[in-house]
């Protein structure tokens, strides 16, 4: 296996995740505003319900485009399929039931905005069934003007959960690192990229962000010190600590679904090994005991399995052992090269990067069966991260040349492209379900 010298590190070298592993074989933020991102969804879903939002009544003294907003997480869902219509529709209405059912709609939501005294944005909306003529209800928010986004995105996990019957993760966020000439960003964004804010930024590259199961704090790796150490960030105070500054890397952390302990990839005692530490700090635990290089831990959900990879067959391969260490097995077969492992939250499904003809494809597979489907068609693809209801995947790929996020429904069929104007994007994770 190819062992870059590790000197290079913070070089010119793109250090993403996956260099890390072949060198390794290896809402509260007052943060300053960074800029907006557009969202391009293509594909075409087979089961989706048609669902009409128009523009919100009053829409402007918002400040944001509510219906757009609502309209777009739905979609990037891969359940709906936006139908037009035109405004004048609020959540005051009585629809005309046969003029949608001649649009082809079987759901509309209508609603408004009103700015209050104190300046707060007051967004109101309500939900029908047009097949049935129905009325499901609706809700008011109260946001500051800086969180009608967030206001947008909760009215969005509403409709659906209300038209689904599962948790939307719409108001959820992402961390990613982005890069801009010699510039590293760890960013902090709404589920679609936007409203991104800064919680660090440096001159050395950062990889391998990790939410914590609160949301609260973030670990990441940087080179800040022109070596890989591992650090938390607390997202509200912006306090931070240092976790694992070893002699040699330290890497790939990753948080027990409790909270309570951070697994990482230390070669301090020699090789590169899997370790575990309390979250509080202490002296880390060494898991494995091999002479390969495991590295990449995840949970599983339950907290007692972790999943890595390891090359302890000959090339990188992803296996799972007990959190505790111990009880080996491989779980990837198909492919000579895999890595980058994640579990969805209920324990079924893992993503993962294969390697296949000198290209980096976003894999899923059954856990039960081990049923393997490729679903990307790009060339260069890492850091696979799963929504907190298990529905989508955010991952890193390139496009156009530059390094971009896209979002993914399982069967590959939806994806979502987030564009940054002047950043490459990498390194995605996807935040629990919090606000």
């Amino acid at each position: 296996m190819r062992m870059p010298d590790q000197s290079n590190a913070a070089s010119n070298t793109p250090l993403t995740r996956r260099n890390l592993l072949a060198a390794t074989v290896a809402s509260g933020l007052a943060l300053p505003a960074w800029a907006q991102f557009r969202v391009e969804i293509a594909g075409v879903g087979t089961t989706q319900m048609p669902i009409s939002i128009p523009s919100f009544l009053n829409e402007s003294v918002a400040g944001q485009a509510v219906a757009a907003i609502v309209r777009a997480d739905l979609e990037r869902s891969g359940q709906f399929r936006v139908v037009d219509a035109p405004a004048g529709l609020s959540e005051t209405s009585q629809p005309a039931f046969s003029e949608w059912r001649g649009r082809n709609v079987d759901a509309v939501a209508g609603g408004s905005a009103t700015r209050l005294a104190d300046g707060r944005i007051d967004l109101r909306f309500k939900l029908w069934d047009v097949v049935k003529g129905a009325d499901l209800g609706g809700e008011s928010h109260l946001v500051a003007p800086d969180d009608v986004r967030v206001g947008a995105h909760r009215i969005a996990d509403w409709i659906y959960q209300k038209l689904t019957g599962e948790r939307g993760v719409f108001a959820t966020r992402l961390a990613y690192v982005t890069k801009v000439g010699s510039r590293y960003k760890l960013i902090i964004s709404d589920s679609d990229g936007e409203g991104g804010q800064e919680a660090l930024t440096s001159h050395e590259p950062i990889i391998s962000p990790a939410w914590s199961p609160d949301g609260r704090e973030v670990a990441y790796v940087s080179f800040e010190a022109r070596k890989a150490v591992i650090y938390t960030q607390d997202l509200f105070t912006r306090a931070r600590r240092q976790v694992a500054a070893y002699r040699g890397t330290n890497s790939a952390p990753a948080y027990s679904p409790d909270g309570s302990q951070i697994a990482m990839t230390l070669s301090r005692e020699g090789g590169s090994q899997l370790f575990i530490v309390n979250r509080t700090g202490g002296d880390p635990r060494r898991l494995t005991q091999s002479s390969a290089i495991d590295t990449e831990p995840v949970f599983s959900p339950d907290g007692r399995s972790i999943y890595f990879v390891s090359d302890r067959g000959g090339a990188p391969q992803i296996y799972r052992m007990s959190s505790s260490g111990g009880g080996v097995e491989r779980v990837t077969f198909v492919g000579g090269y895999n890595i980058s492992p994640d579990v969805s939250p209920d324990g079924r499904t893992l993503a993962y990067i294969t390697r296949t003809g000198g290209n980096f494809k976003l894999c899923v597979m059954d856990l039960a069966s081990g049923t393997v489907n490729q679903i990307t068609d790009t060339l260069d693809d890492e850091s696979p991260s799963f929504s907190p209801n298990g529905r989508l995947l955010v991952y890193a790929t390139r496009s156009a040349g530059r390094d971009v996020l896209m979002t993914t429904t399982l069967d590959g069929k939806i994806k979502a492209k987030l564009i940054a104007s002047t950043a490459d994007m990498r390194t995605p994770t996807w935040g629990p379900f919090t606000r």
